[in-house]
Parts: structure tokens; sequence; C-alpha cells
């Protein structure tokens, strides 16, 4: 069941010509200011706004027909949803997306727009995974979660293989960690394409169930987290991306809300990118030096742009 190297290297085959290659950005002042020399992996510039569309494509464009007529569902808080969505409408297979009624009305819109249909739930009161099953075999509609598959672990991992293709070896790369789905195939990617680069996965004080797993070798959870990262308030590592993580992942940080907004307000002003609270750890852990760089090649991956500009204001004020 656990995704390896030649999965990766199959899944960049199926996504050619459907993914994008996304650009890496490099900038004088954060090379000046962590004596590196950093490139940072776009993501946020990838279809639908996120890396989450490598897995996901991956993953549908592997059902048989008999899965593809009956349909797919899955939960998400935004960006696997609108993945999943597109990749249906490429495809021709029906999605449902069962979303937290809190999830950014960006990606509410984008989803539905992309033609799948959206449940929402309020996840102070309900088991999104519950619901899901049920719906899945009310339905008979195949189960395609967000993290927790290899078919989307190895398209995930096709993020950090390109990174490498694209700039050669690296001392160090720096991935968000959510469910574990980015990190783990990334690591994987990376500890074969160049083994003497240390993976660090990032995320939010206010998440840190996987770093807590990390380091205690013991599954840890977190309830309903109250960070901005929306993207990173899974409740814990799944049952391929937690030994994954455990196996190739060399450390584990994490970072405070204050340094995500004031990472954002870094990308968008000098980068001029935009980037979502989720798609800024890596790059807050590397400015807040929650890791040795002098002298080192760092990769960052900038997981996403997905923003709800109407809500900016509750993001920094």
């Amino acid at each position: 069941m656990y995704p390896n190297y030649t999965d990766i290297q199959a899944a960049a085959e199926r996504l050619k010509n459907q993914a994008h290659q996304t650009p890496v950005m490099t900038s004088s002042t954060v090379d000046r200011t962590t004596g590196a020399q950093v490139f940072f992996k776009c993501e946020n510039l990838q279809r639908t706004g996120s890396f989450k569309f490598r897995g996901a494509y991956n993953a549908l464009v592997q059902l048989s027909q008999n899965q593809r007529e009956k349909g797919v569902i899955t939960f998400s808080s935004g960006n696997h949803a609108q993945a999943l969505a597109l990749s249906g409408q490429l495809l021709g297979i029906s999605t449902t997306v069962v979303m937290p009624e809190n999830a950014p009305r960006v990606k509410q819109v984008a989803t539905r727009g992309y033609g799948a249909e959206v449940i929402l739930y309020n996840p102070a009161t309900t088991d999104r995974q519950a619901l899901v099953a049920e719906i899945s075999q009310q339905r008979s509609l195949k189960i395609i979660p967000p993290y927790d598959h290899p078919h989307i672990i190895a398209g995930q991992g096709t993020v950090a293989q390109e990174l490498i293709e694209q700039v050669g070896e690296l001392d160090l790369l720096l991935v968000c960690c959510g469910g574990g789905g980015l990190l783990s195939g990334c690591a994987i990617a990376a500890k074969t394409l160049n083994p003497g680069c240390q993976v660090v996965g990032v995320e939010p004080e206010l998440a840190d169930d996987a770093t807590r797993s990390f380091y205690t070798k013991t599954l840890q959870t977190v309830t309903n987290p109250q960070t901005i990262a929306d993207g990173a308030r899974t409740p814990f590592l799944g049952e391929l991306t937690f030994p994954l993580v455990l196996q190739y992942v060399d450390e584990m940080v994490t970072v405070s809300e204050t340094a995500i907004r004031q990472t954002m307000l870094f990308l968008w002003e000098r980068l001029k990118i935009v980037v979502e609270p989720t798609g800024t750890l890596a790059t807050a852990a590397l400015l807040e030096k929650k890791i040795s760089t002098p002298g080192k090649r760092i990769g960052v991956i900038i997981s996403g742009g997905n923003v709800d500009l109407s809500q900016l204001g509750t993001i920094f004020f």
C-alpha cells in the first residue's frame, strides 16, 4: 500500500500536459537574510491554486470505468476539494465534497464552480469522516481522501521531484504539513533523488499533532485547531502518512500565528505572489530561523494561494 519513488515517476507521467510545471522563484533579500541559496517552488500557481491537483488527478485517472461512472466523494477544507472537482470535470467523473462551514468562501465557490456538489457540515459537532462514509455507502461513491491514499501521496511527491529537476541537488527541503500527503510524498522523492537532503516538515503551533507524533513516535491528534492556516487543521496524520513521515522526514518544527501572518505579508510584498496562510508555513520556518541555514541550498515549497480576500481583515487585524 505504501507508495515509492516508482509510483511518483508514474504519477509524473500521468500529469504531463495536465498539471502545470510551476515556476521556481528566488529572492536576494531572503538569500542575504538566511546566508543561504533559497529556491521557492510556487505551487500557489498550480491549477486550482495548490499542489493538491497533482494528487487528485493521479488518483482519479486510475479509477476503473465502473468507479468513474458511480462518482467519488471526499472531505476537504478547500484545496483538495477544488482539485478533485476539476480533476473530475476533466475526466468526466461526478464529485461530491463534504466541507466545513467555516471553509474559506473562495474555496467553496471555486469547488462548486468546477462542478462538484458541496455538502457543508459543522466541524464542532460532526465527524467528517463518518459523514463521508455514510454518504458513500448510501450513494455507492468511491472515497478519495485528501491525503491518506497511495495515489494522492505519489501525485504530491511530484512537487519535490520537479523542484530537484529544475534546480539540482538540495541540502534542505522545507515542506508544510497538514495530513502529511505532501510532506511524505516529497520526502520520498527528495531522499531518492538526493539522499543527503534533509527534509523538514512545518506545522502551525496551534495544530502541532504531526510534530508531537513525530517526536513521540505515537499518533497524536488535535481537535478543531484555531489556526488561520486552514489547510493544516487536519486532526491527525494518516495510516499511510504517519509511518512514511517517520521513515523519510528528518525533523518537524512549528511556527506561530504571528509568523504565519508576517510571512504571508512578506511573500505578497517582496515576491509579489499571492500565498494563503497554509502556503506560508515552510517559508515562515525559514525566516524565523527554526533551522540552521547558512551556506545551504534550500528548497521551500509554497503549497497554495487560495486566499479569501473578503476575510483579510480577520487574518491580519
